[in-house]
């Protein structure tokens, strides 16, 4: 019966394998133990950092100025259209007083004897209108007078003039009694068979506005 007879070699091979896995083992503990392969770990993968951002807060910054006001250029506005209108001629045939001149008064209504004439307006009679009260003017106050005048044959007032028709107004009454007055010398008198004599009768005054 033959003898097995182990292989030298074999052995030392198992050995050797076997001696390579516990000293792997051991270093594995030991890099474990002794933190070598964390670092190895943080040269392979560094560590993710996280760094904290703060928000950086804006400081309240005053309003911007607002824009400059710019000049508008004046507005051109035309002139409104005039209409001028132009006095209609008139295709009446009567003469038309056209003068500023005063209007001449007829004489006062005095009555004549038979074969006489009446009071009469005399060269350089004045003109009612020279004693229209301001005032009756601004009031717009009109009306007419009746005044007793009684005219000696040289053409003057024989005796005071009196109202015998009063315009309502005593203030154009007062004044038709001195517009009278100043017409005294400039009356022609009244005549009877051709010779002045002394008259009296009404002399109409009328204040009218223009």
């Amino acid at each position: 019966m033959a003898a097995y007879v182990p292989d030298s070699t074999f052995m030392t091979r198992r050995g050797a394998v076997l001696v390579a896995i516990i000293a792997l083992h051991v270093f594995v503990i030991w890099a474990l133990a002794s933190g070598l392969a964390r670092r190895a770990m943080e040269l392979v993968a560094p560590p993710i950092s996280a760094d904290i951002v703060e928000e950086i807060k804006k400081e309240d910054q005053p309003p911007p100025p607002p824009p400059p006001e710019l000049e508008r250029p004046p507005v051109e506005v035309p002139p409104p259209d005039v209409n001028i209108q132009m006095p209609v001629e008139s295709t009446s045939t009567a003469i038309q007083d056209v003068t500023d001149k005063p209007v001449v008064r007829p004489p006062p209504v005095v009555h004549a004897a038979a074969g006489g004439t009446g009071i009469g307006y005399g060269k350089g009679f004045p003109n009612p209108d020279d004693f229209y009260p301001s005032s009756a003017q601004r009031l717009g106050q009109t009306g007419s007078v009746m005044v007793h005048i009684c005219v000696g044959p040289d053409g003057k007032l024989s005796e005071e003039p009196k109202v015998e028709k009063s315009s309502g107004t005593s203030s154009l009454d007062e004044a038709a009694l001195r517009y009278a007055k100043a017409a005294s010398g400039r009356f022609k008198a009244a005549t009877e068979e051709g010779k002045p004599i002394t008259k009296c009768g009404p002399m109409p005054v009328r204040f009218q506005l223009k």
